[in-house]
């Protein structure tokens, strides 16, 4: 049996920019993205701690140390700039291994750098 679990969290991520007109999708700096293990157009959901708000998208990649997280599209009518988001990903274990699972998280402070982190088990691929 397979297990759906969290394999990716981006906790406390202050919305730096909202555009109605691009296209849909979530942009993330390239340096948190790859803190948590995401990839380029990796589908994810999104929850906004001010409004409750929750959707799904996929990311696309912003400038490495930028700090970028941008709502594009439509989802740029759930958020606004200062908002705090969390940006999560999931996959399936087999039900063995997901006794043992460890997601990879990173909770962002000032600026969205990198305040904490739980990194994986050396299981995880």
């Amino acid at each position: 049996m397979l297990i759906h679990v969290l394999k990716s969290k981006i906790h406390r991520a202050t919305v730096t920019a909202a555009s109605v007109d691009y296209e849909g999708s979530l942009t993330i700096a390239e340096d948190l993205i790859e803190a948590v293990g995401l990839f380029p157009y990796e589908r994810i959901l999104c929850s906004n701690l001010a409004n409750g708000a929750r959707w799904e998208t996929y990311v696309i990649t912003g400038p490495r140390g930028s700090g970028a997280i941008e709502l594009n599209g439509a989802v740029a009518h759930l958020g606004k700039v200062g908002d705090r988001i969390t940006i999560m990903a999931f996959t399936e274990v087999d039900e063995r291994e997901a006794a043992q699972w460890h997601p990879r998280v990173a909770v962002l402070g000032h600026r969205n750098r990198i305040a904490s982190s739980r990194p994986p088990q050396a299981s995880h691929p």
